[in-house]
């Protein structure tokens, strides 16, 4: 079951959702980014101190997750301990992690250890114009905006040896686990990647937190469920409305059918 739709994400409307589809009968394995999986795990949302479903990690403490991976483990997910609002609405062994919003944020968290003066920001900032400095400051590129910088080059003739070390282990970890392939050594270059996140100042986020601390919790296959192909779709229409400035036609119907 993968949650798509506009619905505020609240306790009450989750709840509802899982009503009308009737997920007590089938039990679905869910998938949803981060803040879909707290509110279905009766978590608090923003920066909690205990935001991990699975572990007693502070995320407060960044020097405890630079030096340390294993954490104990959630005895329970009761409402009023531990940054829990409400009863799950679901079990956590029925939560499938999301591989693309795990890439959107190491991206992010690789961008906002970038320096603001430096080349590296700059090329980001010349080579996308239509994102607001805000947003590439904040590290706020989407899945097509990260392969594109895949295969661009030139970008990494502008990075720094910290800078490139991070971007490349990214890279490894973006091609070789988070998709549809996963390479035998792939333990190896998660950690990589912790390094190099590390040496390059990054901040430990919940996403780094699961690939360093739960890498048994991630499904055979990532790419299995992934939603990189509704991310594009989502991206491909949102370039369709700027061109025809919010007019949905059939001129716009027919331009965005032969693209595909």
């Amino acid at each position: 079951m993968a949650y798509a739709t506009n619905t505020k994400e609240t306790c009450i409307n989750m709840k509802n959702i899982l009503m009308g589809v009737h997920y007590k009968k089938y039990q679905w394995e869910v998938c949803g980014d981060f803040k879909v999986i707290a509110v279905l795990l009766g978590l608090q949302s923003d920066y909690t101190k205990y935001c991990c479903f699975l572990c007693d990690s502070d995320s407060r403490s960044q020097d405890s997750h630079c030096v340390g991976k294993s954490w104990p483990k959630r005895q329970s997910l009761t409402p009023g301990f531990k940054n829990v609002a409400h009863e799950p609405l679901i079990e956590s062994s029925k939560i499938l992690l999301p591989p693309l919003h795990i890439k959107l944020g190491l991206i992010k968290n690789f961008v906002k250890a970038l320096d603001v003066n430096g080349s590296a920001f700059t090329y980001l900032r010349e080579k996308f114009p239509r994102l607001s400095y805000e947003k590439v400051k904040a590290g706020v590129f989407v899945g097509p905006q990260i392969r594109e910088l895949f295969k661009d080059h030139q970008f990494e003739t502008v990075l720094s040896k910290k800078e490139k070390a991070a971007w490349e282990s990214f890279k490894n970890v973006s091609n070789n686990f988070l998709g549809n392939f996963k390479a035998e050594n792939f333990e190896e270059l998660v950690e990589n990647l912790m390094d190099s996140y590390k040496q390059l100042g990054s901040n430990m986020s919940l996403k780094m937190h699961f690939l360093n601390s739960h890498l048994d919790f991630f499904p055979p296959n990532c790419g299995d469920v992934s939603d990189e192909h509704n991310e594009q779709l989502y991206h491909d229409t949102s370039v369709m409305e700027q061109r025809y400035k919010g007019k949905w036609d059939v001129a716009m119907l027919a331009d965005y059918c032969w693209i595909v």
